[in-house]
Order: C-alpha cells, then structure tokens, then sequence
C-alpha cells in the first residue's frame, strides 16, 4: 500500500511500518461522517499536505512538562532509557504544537473525551 500511495499517512516503529488506508477516509469526508484518527506528529503533518482544508487536526497537550514526566514514570513499564526517549520526542511534538488547528489540554481521558466529541460534532 505504502509503494502504491494508499496511504494516508505512515510511520516506522519498532522495525514495522504501520499506516492509515487512504480511501476509507476519503470515503467518509466525502459521506461527510466524522473520522477521528489517533496519529503522531509525523503523520499529522502528511495528513495536512493531503487533506488540507479537510482536517482539522487537533494536538493533545499534557497540563504541563512535569506532570507528563510524572505520568511516563509512574507507570512503570519502561526502562529509564525508554522513558527518556518518549520525552526526547514530547519535547520535539510540543515545540510542533502550533502546527495544528486546536490544542486540548489532557487534563483527563474523560474530560480531553468530551472536548473531542464536541469539535467532532461541531460544524466548521
């Protein structure tokens, strides 16, 4: 799909290529159904150069830098190495914040949810 142009936008992770199909998308902006995708930078920026006017792309901002270092630590699941590399990435993503059309601060899933839901459901 990928040497084809299916794709939507794309990444490398982990040694395996992972990507967004591009014409069920298509499919449902034209339908005029909302499409929610959950995407990092890198394929926020290739789903702007192809869709342009027909994304609104939304940043999910943690409420400060502290309380996303407190976050990727008490979890527990990563090697400090690990974890110090996600920040390494934060810190690029959030200098890139200003790319996007709206910054929700993630204060809480329910409460990022809600706002989420609204703009999906809001005319532009």
């Amino acid at each position: 799909m990928l040497a084809a142009g299916e794709l939507l936008e794309w990444n490398e992770f982990a040694g395996h290529k992972y990507g967004t199909p591009l014409e069920p998308v298509r499919q449902r902006v034209a339908s005029g159904e909302p499409t929610l995708l959950e995407i990092d930078l890198n394929g926020a920026r290739q789903v702007r150069a192809a869709m342009n006017d027909d994304a609104l792309l939304v940043f999910l901002k943690p409420p400060s830098w502290e309380e996303l270092v407190r976050r990727l630590n008490r979890r527990g699941t990563e090697p400090p190495d690990v974890v110090e590399h996600r920040l390494d990435v934060a810190r690029a993503e959030l200098a890139a914040a200003d790319e996007f059309d709206v910054t929700l601060v993630n204060t809480s899933v329910r409460d990022v949810g809600r706002q989420l839901v609204t703009l999906i459901n809001t005319d532009r």
